[in-house]
Order: structure tokens, then sequence, then C-alpha cells
């Protein structure tokens, strides 16, 4: 594993992290896409599902199992712990535009037709338009300052770092994931837009 990898690794968590210890010491959701939060809970839901059959290393399982109790800590926090301050109001994003497609597309262009790997497959394509809850959030609102520029700071380094990832990884390994590349690349382009809306709203 490159270097590249294991710091995007820690850069997602960090950003995880950062938004759970925002909501626990605030008490407060608002301005967070429950609706986002439970998509990505998905993507490593579905992606994790080998967790217990499919050992890699110490570093693989513990990073799976850490990621899958943030996500769902953070759906919890949300949607029972601190449920009076989240905005569901304005979190009004149709999960199914997203979650229709995705579905589609992973039964049409993947790899093999094995569960697992349409599964693996799935996880991909909805992480790339995971985000869009939140952007349609800050969109409607018109207000970003309840994300932190940390928290955001790190899901854009998380992606280019991946980016780094797979460039090191065909130069050196001759090896080249059209699913996982190109889905970053979207998912990228989103982020991008993530912190243009933040810089715009957050000082408008």
């Amino acid at each position: 594993m490159n270097v590249f990898r294991i710091l995007g690794d820690l850069s997602h968590l960090l950003a995880m992290f950062l938004l759970l210890v925002k909501i626990w010491r605030s008490k407060s959701c608002a301005g967070i896409s429950g609706k986002s939060q439970i998509l990505f809970a998905l993507v490593f839901t579905t992606r994790y599902l080998d967790l217990f059959s499919n050992f890699i290393s110490v570093y693989n399982t513990v990073m799976k199992v850490v990621f899958l109790l943030c996500a769902y800590v953070t759906v919890y926090m949300i949607y029972w712990k601190f449920r009076k301050t989240f905005d569901m109001e304005n979190d009004t994003f149709r999960l199914e535009f997203l979650l229709v497609p995705v579905i589609s597309l992973s039964f049409l262009v993947n790899y093999s037709n094995a569960p697992m790997e349409v599964l693996w497959t799935f996880s991909i394509y909805l992480e790339s338009v995971a985000i869009l809850p939140q952007l349609f959030m800050i969109s409607k609102t018109g207000e970003a300052e309840t994300i932190t520029t940390h928290y955001l700071f790190f899901l854009g380094l998380y992606r280019a770092l991946y980016l780094a990832n797979w460039i090191w990884r065909y130069q050196t390994e001759n090896f080249y994931d059209q699913i996982s590349v190109v889905s970053g690349v979207v998912q990228t382009i989103f982020y991008c837009d993530f912190f243009y809306l933040y810089v715009t709203r957050g000082r408008g």
C-alpha cells in the first residue's frame, strides 16, 4: 500500500471524526444533511460486507470497522440523539433520484455479476454522488457556516490523495481501475463545488 492511499484514508477518517466532534460539542446537527450521511453509511455497508470473510490485513480490517462505526454513529446522532436540532425541512433531496440510477448502473457496468462485486460497484458509484443532498441543502438554505472548514478541507484532501494513489499505482504497477477512477473524478468535481459553495455562501 502506497503512502497516498494511507494518507487518503487518514484524511477521510479525520474528516469523519471532525464532523462527529462538531455535532457532539455543539449538541446540534444544524446544516448537516442526514440524507447524505445515510448514503455514506450505505456506501460503507455495501463495500465492507466482506469484513469477516476476506481478511487482507489488520490495517484494512481496523479501518473498515472504524469507518462503519463512524458512519452509523453520525446517523444515530442526527436522527436520534440530537434529532430536535436536525433541519429536516431543508434536507429534502429525493434519494430515489440517486439510488435508482446507481442501482441500475451497478448491474449494467461492473466487472462481474457476482453479488459481492455488484454491491462493491454500487458502493463506488453511490459514494461519488452521496454528497449531493448536502450540496442541495446548502443551496436551498444559502448557508454553509455550519459545515466546518476543517471537515471540508480533509474531505477534499482525501479525494486529492486518492487521485494521486491511482496515478501512482498506474505508474508503478500498471494498475488501472476504470470504475473507481471515473467515479472518483466525478466525486472530486462535486467536492470542488462543495468548497466553492462554502466560500461563496460563507462570505455572503
